[in-house]
Formats: structure tokens, sequence, C-alpha cells
């Protein structure tokens, strides 16, 4: 488990490095769109949506060779980041993003399926919890590196995506040296096959968990356009754009833990929607008049609290009904939902950006919300209260 969270904390500087500039390089460097900028940004955070199922499958396929598939997948994301110093239009760009995001796609099911095997029933949430924290502890770190090597250099973004591609490498490396194989047990009715992964949806329960992650996807405003929103009403200098992911980072770090062990005792159902609901807050806090100077600090920590409460959360909510020879697989059914649905919402928020305004884009995407966290109180999963 240590370990595996050494890996993510370390691949997240990386990748926290590239996701901080990435919104001020595209849309002050490169003079994208909104629109043109959702384009992208939904290709960034949901393009693995279409290859997490590959992931899972080919991990749970190969008799439980989750470690190998993540470390694939892992790589790929590595090589990418060079690539950026390249790509100075919205063709190659986009085709970067997509290979990095294949990259990711292909590892996280298989990540979090060594989690979920690790951990028994009654400490699972406690388990993403304490994974997510040292994966959010390399989130805290990206930016503050990020920011520093802007303020120390003259062609600031070149030096960050290099610096970024050494430091996955060296994820990479720990990965393949210190994470054990990890392989699922074998379940005699419960082949690891593509039909037996689709049918998992039959299952009730993770069936209504898949739909309401997909719901709640649709109507969650991308990282980049809260960070976006927040300079635009606040006048935040360029140079200080990249320490705003800190403020997520450090509510994420600090509630991942304590949000995990609660989600084991009151129910991991309760915590994941009263996430959504923290996000509502910060919603509103964006379209009201206020402008004071604790605004950001409060609409960061409550943007942090909704991760703390459903990221590794939902993991554990879907473990619970899935076998585990189909572990890798179930969890990439829920995860390309919910990635296809924040692709679309990135789209959809990015044309009604350019078309309407950032505040009516907003509060099209607070009402959607609503409806959707309605839905989903109102559904709940069996056995989202545990026993």
């Amino acid at each position: 488990m240590l370990a595996l969270g050494t890996v993510s904390l370390v691949t997240d500087v990386s990748s926290e490095m590239v996701t901080a500039v990435l919104p001020l390089y595209l849309v002050s460097g490169l003079g994208l769109s909104p629109l043109g900028f959702g384009l992208l940004d939904g290709i960034y955070n949901g393009f693995s949506a279409v290859v997490r199922l590959v992931g899972g499958h080919l991990a749970d396929r190969g008799g439980g060779r989750h470690k190998w598939v993540a470390g694939f997948g892992y790589g790929v994301s590595a090589v990418c980041k060079p690539l950026l110093l390249v790509a100075h239009s919205l063709t190659p760009i986009g085709l970067v993003l997509a290979a990095d995001r294949t990259g990711k796609g292909l590892r996280t099911a298989p990540r979090d399926a060594l989690i979920s095997l690790s951990s028994t029933t009654e400490s699972r949430g406690r388990a993403f919890g304490v994974h997510r924290a040292m994966d959010t502890a390399g989130a805290l770190l990206g930016p503050l590196v990020a920011f520093l090597i802007l303020r120390a250099t003259v062609d600031g973004y070149d030096a960050v995506f290099t610096v970024s591609f050494c430091v996955a490498a060296l994820g990479v490396l720990v990965l393949v040296l210190f994470v054990p194989g990890g392989r699922g047990e074998a379940v005699a009715d419960e082949r690891p096959t593509l039909r037996g992964a689709v049918g998992l949806l039959r299952r009730r329960g993770l069936r209504r968990i898949a739909v309401c992650a997909l719901l709640l996807g649709l109507a969650t405003v991308s990282d980049s356009f809260v960070y976006l929103l927040l300079q635009r009403r606040l006048g935040v200098p360029d140079r200080w754009f990249a320490l705003l992911p800190l403020g997520t980072a450090a509510s994420f770090l600090l509630l991942a833990m304590p949000l995990g062990w609660l989600a084991d005792r009151v129910g991991r159902w309760a915590v994941f929607v009263a996430g959504h609901g923290a996000l509502l807050v910060a919603y509103a806090l964006l379209l009201t008049a206020w402008r004071g100077s604790p605004l950001p600090y409060v609409v960061l920590a409550l943007h942090g609290a909704f991760y703390a409460a459903t990221d590794g959360v939902l993991m554990a909510a879907a473990s619970d009904g899935v076998p585990k020879a189909l572990r890798s697989s179930g969890l990439a059914l829920v995860q390309t939902g919910q990635a296809l649905a924040r692709f679309a919402c990135s789209l959809l928020f990015g044309a009604a950006w350019t078309v309407w305004g950032d505040r009516a884009a907003l509060a099209g995407a607070a009402t959607a919300l609503v409806v959707c966290v309605v839905f989903s109180v109102v559904v709940r999963p069996k056995g989202a209260v545990p026993a």
C-alpha cells in the first residue's frame, strides 16, 4: 500500500505540474477560446474513459497482472510529457493529451483493484483514503514546483514540461522495483471474460452506483474551469495562477483519510453524496456577488472536500459489489461512465461559457447538480450503509 501510494505521490507531482499551468498556457499563451479549451480539457480529463475498460480487462484477463498493466499506463503518460515541448497548436496538443490520458486510463482501474484486493471490506474506505492522501500530497507539491520553475526560468513552460517528464520516469521506476505484483484470486464461477465484465451491470447495486456516478459527472465542472472562474472573479495575476490548485490539494490531503474512515462507519454512499453537496456550495459562492478575501480559500477548501468525499469513497463503494476475479473490470465500468460524463461536461460548459458567459454556464451546472444529487439520494444502492 505504501509503495503504491509513493508511486502515485511521485506521479501526481509530475502530472499536476502540467495541470497547474496548462489552462493559462492554452488560453493566455496560445490564445484558445473557452470552447477550444473546453475541448482540450475534455480530452485531458475524459479521453481515458475509452481505455479504462481495456486496462481493467487486461489486468483481470492476465490472471491478476494489475501491476504490469498499471506500469505500462504510467510509462505512456511519462513519455507524453516532453512531447508538449513541440506541440504548439490545437491538433498536436490534443493528440498528446489524448495519449497521456490513455496512459491514465490503462493504469487507474488496475491500481484501484490492487488497493481493493489488499484491504478488507470493513477498512476499504480507510485504505482508499490513505492512498488518496499520498496521491494528493503529490498534487499539492506539483503546482508548487511548477510555480517555482516559472519564477526561476525564462522559458518557464518548457522547463515545467521537462522536469515533469523526469519526475514521471522516477515514478515508473518506483513501481517496477517496489510494488508487489498483486495477483488476484481465481474465482470459479466468475471467469475474467469481457462478457462477464459487462455482465456486472446486471448487479443492481453496482448498476445504481454506475448510473449515479455518470449523472453526477455530467454536472461536475472541470477543475481548470473552477480555477479560471476564480481568477476572473478576483483578478488573480497570471504568475499566481499555478498556486490555485494548492488550495484544493491541501483540503483533499487533510480530509481524505478522515472521510474515508467516516465512510466505513456511517456509509459510503452518504459521504459520497455529501461531497457533491460541498461542491454545490462552492458553485453557489462563485455565483454570488461576494468578492471578499476569504472567497478563494473557502471555495478551494470545499473543492478539496468534494474530492476527499468522492474519489476514493466511490471506488470503495463499488468494490463491495464486484467479485475479486473481475475487480479491476468492475471498477473500470464505474470509472468509464464517470469519465465520459465529465468529458461531456467540459464540452458543454466550454460551449455555454462561449455563448452565454461564465455565470450563466455555472448557473446551469449548479442547477443540474441539484437535480442529480436529489436523484442519487432517492436511488441509494443497497449496501451503501455498512453492516
